[in-house]
């Protein structure tokens, strides 16, 4: 069985003071929760957060990682920064990152494989547009997208990556795909991956449901038998809306 993972992208939100006090509260909630949790908070607040869920179940998590080792990226920072700082998860490719900043399949790749390098977990997104799913494109999309960011990595380091499924037409729109659409088109990441590495690989590696999952709609989309856990925006940001979505076989 793999153990559901549930992640919290605060984006551009909350200062260190604002993302200590959020933790804190988080963290006699979630004390028992049966699930791995993350959270992946702006760079700012990387020390604060880490102080607050020092010893606790709660792990720290980035929202992007460059390339390259070290050199001169204006603005960006390396997997040995992020190790250094407490960093243990990163969030590679969101469909903001691909939307607004150029990320491409290729610089997503390039990303993958230097966090797995720099020790770090990859949470590597993968989802289709509104008129590329209407057209019918979205397995081919998926799968596309998952070839290409898991390229040059071996079985054993992709056992270890996060995949998340978000479909981009539901990212902070209030859409979600239905139960069925999130389990059926996270059933073609996984058999594209296991095309790639084979069956036992497939059945290891975790993939997520990152298209608004929060309160209301989590023992739905959890009880999918493809659906590993979330990628959550907007409910990552209130304690007790992320709560209940960490909490979701309760």
């Amino acid at each position: 069985m793999r153990k559901a993972i549930i992640a919290g992208n605060w984006k551009m939100n909350k200062t260190p003071d604002e993302a200590k006090a959020l933790v804190t509260d988080l963290i006699p909630w979630v004390k028992d929760a049966a699930c791995d949790m993350v959270v992946c908070v702006p760079a700012v607040c990387f020390q604060a957060v880490k102080e607050a869920v020092r010893g606790t179940n709660i792990h720290l998590g980035a929202q992007n990682v460059h390339f390259a080792e070290k050199g001169a990226y204006t603005g960006e920072l390396s997997a040995e920064m992020l190790r250094a700082v407490g960093v243990e998860y990163v969030i590679i490719g969101h469909s903001e990152r691909r939307q607004y900043f150029g990320e491409t399949d290729i610089t997503v790749n390039k990303r993958v494989r230097a966090a797995v390098r720099g020790g770090l977990t990859p949470i590597v997104c993968v989802g289709e547009k509104k008129d590329e799913r209407e057209a019918g494109y979205t397995d081919a999309i998926v799968e596309y997208q998952t070839r290409m960011a898991l390229t040059g990595l071996s079985a054993d380091e992709v056992k270890n990556i996060v995949i998340a499924y978000e479909p981009v037409w539901a990212i902070g729109t209030g859409l979600t795909a239905t139960d069925g659409q999130a389990n059926e088109t996270i059933g073609v990441i996984r058999r594209a991956v296991a095309r790639l590495y084979g069956e036992d690989t497939a059945a290891a590696v975790r993939i997520q449901y990152g298209g608004s999952m929060n309160p209301g709609n989590v023992k739905g989309l959890m009880a999918q038998p493809e659906i590993d856990g979330g990628l959550i925006g907007g409910a990552s940001l209130k304690a007790p809306d992320f709560t209940q979505v960490v909490l979701f076989d309760r």
